[in-house]
């Protein structure tokens, strides 16, 4: 079993992205790799009931990008160093700019961190 979901609204998203990426002709890994390029289809994700950026960011790290997907983890993390509430796009600048000055991979420390964070609590 790939996926295994006990909420329905789950499923459905789960559904509506496979509907929308057929829809594009999107069948292979490397087809969404390509497909995540333009912004145009990333605004089409959003408008899926579900799916917001992290989400987007999230798809990206399993087909090989190197995003940061923000999530409470990674919320929690930039607290404890002192970083206010900031909007999720800013966020994640924030992340990537220290993944710059780290000489780190953008994906790589957002899963660092993730580890972290998910082991502490």
């Amino acid at each position: 079993m790939a996926m295994k979901f006990n909420h329905a609204q789950k499923v459905a998203t789960a559904h509506a992205i496979t509907d929308l990426l057929a829809a594009d002709g999107v069948d292979t890994r490397e087809d969404l790799h390509a497909w995540l390029d333009h912004q145009a289809n990333r605004a089409a994700l959003r408008t899926v009931k579900g799916v917001g950026p992290k989400s987007i960011d999230y798809i990206g790290n399993l087909v090989g990008r190197s995003h940061v997907a923000v999530d409470v983890h990674l919320r929690a993390f930039a607290v404890d160093a002192g970083v206010p509430d900031l909007p999720y796009d800013q966020l994640r600048a924030v992340y990537e700019e220290a993944a710059r000055l780290l000489g780190h991979d953008k994906g790589g420390l957002e899963h660092a961190v993730w580890r972290h964070k998910s082991k502490a609590t």
